[in-house]
């Protein structure tokens, strides 16, 4: 490491980098506080969220709107608001928008309201004999349970046929209608079109009726919530999802299923996600069909299970997105599952992986309910197969009913991993770290320090920053030749206080890593501690 010195300017009028979810979509025009948005794209609003500690988030975002914008929604339990501008606005507007209200103590974040899409099948189904259940060894856990119906799966998708005659017996009746509408008028989740069925193939495998004699075997009679949060064309806001995980959560869903996603990280999203995860459950989501693009969020989310896909003979799925973030592998090519209306196909994509998952999840709370969701999350990794595949690709292995419920969760099985992992945050075979310790005078002081990386093939670096208790330091680095601004800069983490953490996946090596430590109030010693990790 080099030390040289660099002053900031224009501090805290820096646009929050944010990436998207799929296409950015049109007005929405409704003023709600819960369900029953219209549906579809909502490209003209701004997702604002408020700091941990104010309470109002309406009353603190509306003074800082300009006159022709107005807020149009509100989340009061994560703390956000959407700001919608009119439908001429240029985008300079919104940008100058962002830029200025995060100049405000008060707020946390800004970001477009970006699309959410269901996961679909890369290619036309190809019919064939039901595999799933007997891939992942259901027949072994059902020795034991069926599974519990006092065990719910909320359905983060398109709405459920809920009146299907394989899926009518396992829906959830202690709301109405079995759900929750967050991408339309009314609160009935029922699917509004023929074509709207990924939500019910998506149930069906999850918790499709299993030893009724009708149609097919799903993994789990777990029971089984529609929060309708996409619409019939696949699509909705990512503040329909978060508000259907938060919905779901205070449900007391104990796993939450999302076979949906793209785009880059949103806080909105985590937010929501770790929401639900503090609230006791369990989210599982599809990695994505990118033929082996990174993987998508919400699964890239720490607080989410990201699961690939697997064909028949255990191989990996060629549309599933593979990278760190998996933690389990499970089938998702040609899978049969209930359609609309009354009827059953094949489908594939991750989307229909995540759903094994998370009915193996249902099995295995219903034979162990004592678990919590952390506890369960670990229990179905410890029990997972090894299928030979590279751990960024199936994880911890591919999901194992039998041994998931016939298994003590204090005990360790033999899944057929002879390696000493238990999968934990160690990214790679080689670590190397370095760490300096200095001292910030004042606020607008900062330092810059140059990183010259150590291994050929980095898979991931993390830039940890420790400083003062009594002062607020931020973070930013640059995966290029120059040093980080506080206007420009690649990756950043800046809160209260003087803790912060970049953790950068499969970074770019052509150049020196540059890290800016910045004191925006405050002055003090702080130690900086980057660890490069050996793909």
């Amino acid at each position: 490491m080099t030390d040289g010195d660099i002053h900031s300017a224009d501090r805290r009028t820096v646009l929050q980098a944010a990436g998207t979810l799929g296409a950015l979509f049109g007005l929405s025009g409704v003023a709600a506080a819960g369900p029953g948005r219209e549906p579809g794209p909502k490209k003209e609003e701004i997702l604002v969220g408020v700091d941990d500690s104010v309470s109002d988030a309406e009353g603190t975002v509306e003074p800082k709107i300009p006159n022709n914008a107005a807020i149009v929604h509100a989340n009061e339990t994560l703390g956000y608001v959407a700001v919608e501008f009119p439908e001429n606005a240029n985008e300079r507007a919104k940008e100058n928008f962002m830029q200025n209200v995060l100049g405000d103590r008060d707020i946390a974040y800004a970001e477009e309201n970006a699309t959410v899409e269901a996961f679909s099948a890369p290619d036309d189904p190809q019919y064939g004999q039901q595999y799933a259940p007997q891939q992942v060894n259901c027949e072994g856990a059902w020795e034991t349970t069926f599974g519990d119906p006092d065990v719910t799966i909320s359905i983060i998708d398109q709405g459920i046929q809920y009146d299907h005659p394989n899926l009518e017996e396992n829906m959830d009746d202690s709301v109405p209608d079995y759900g929750e509408n967050f991408a339309g008028s009314g609160s009935d989740p029922y699917p509004v079109s023929g074509g709207e069925d990924h939500g019910t193939h998506v149930g069906g495998i999850a918790a499709g009726g299993t030893d009724n004699g009708t149609g097919h075997a799903g993994i789990s009679d777990c029971s089984v919530l529609s929060a309708r949060a996409l619409d019939d064309s696949g699509g909705g806001s990512l503040s329909d999802i978060a508000d259907a995980i938060q919905w779901s959560a205070d449900q007391g869903a104990e796993i939450i299923n999302m076979s949906l996603g793209g785009g880059g990280y949103s806080n909105t999203m985590d937010n929501a996600c770790e929401y639900a995860r503090e609230q006791g459950s369990l989210l599982v989501a599809a990695a994505g069909n990118d033929f082996g693009g990174s993987v998508s969020y919400p699964a890239a989310y720490d607080s989410v299970m990201a699961v690939s896909s697997l064909d028949e003979t255990e191989s990996l799925s060629d549309f599933s997105n593979v990278g760190p973030e998996i933690e389990l592998a499970a089938p998702g090519t040609d899978v049969l599952s209930t359609v609309n209306w009354d009827d059953y196909g094949e489908y594939s994509g991750t989307s229909m992986a995540s759903p094994v998952v998370a009915g193996v999840a249902g099995l295995a709370l219903s034979a162990h309910p004592g678990l919590s969701n952390e506890a369960l999350r670990d229990h179905l990794r410890a029990t997972a197969v090894d299928v030979g595949l590279p751990e960024d690709e199936q994880g911890d292995g591919r999901v194992d009913a039998d041994l998931a419920v016939n298994t003590d969760p204090d005990e360790e099985p033999d899944n057929g991993d002879d390696d000493d992992d238990d999968g934990g945050d160690d990214p790679g075979e080689g670590e190397e770290t370095a760490t300096v310790t200095d001292t910030l005078t004042s606020s607008w002081d900062s330092d810059c320090w140059t990183y010259g990386w150590q291994f050929d093939d980095t898979r991931r670096v993390v830039i940890d920053l420790e400083g003062p208790g009594d002062a607020t330091f931020d973070l930013y680095a640059n995966e290029r030749s120059s040093c980080p601004t506080t206007s420009d800069y690649d990756h950043i983490s800046y809160t209260w206080g003087s803790d912060e953490e970049i953790v950068v996946e499969d970074p770019d090596t052509a150049a020196d890593l540059h890290v800016l430590v910045d004191a925006y109030s405050g002055s003090g010693e702080y130690t900086l501690t980057i660890t490069e990790y050996e793909g």
